[in-house]
């Protein structure tokens, strides 16, 4: 696989709600939705981030803001790379890959 376009949109907890009814009819508040673009072996896809949820996230899981934004990207790439997290087990790896990302960001200091 290669990395094709990936487009990231920071906004709102209502921005990224309106997209949520809209386009996946779920009535629900999320950090992130991520619309998959891929085709052939490019990796390509539109990331919207709720800046206000990442917020709230990294209060609740006593983390910084930065870390937990750094979950969240990581956590639209995976989805574009086909990783689900409906399943407790696919969340379970989803968790697990996300995590690895982090350390691996940690490791070369960003």
């Amino acid at each position: 696989m290669c990395v094709g376009k990936i487009n990231y949109l920071f906004c709102s907890d209502e921005y990224v709600y309106d997209a949520n009814v809209k386009f996946l009819n779920h009535d629900t508040y999320t950090d992130i939705i991520t619309f998959d673009t891929v085709e052939g072996d490019s990796v390509s896809g539109d990331i919207m981030i709720s800046i206000d949820r990442v917020g709230e996230n990294a209060k609740q899981f006593a983390v910084g803001f930065e870390e937990e934004l750094h979950r969240v990207v990581i956590h639209g790439v995976l989805h574009l790379l086909g990783f689900k997290d409906k399943l407790d087990a696919d969340a379970a790896l989803m968790r697990q890959k996300e995590n690895e990302s982090l350390e691996l960001l940690k490791t070369m200091n960003c």
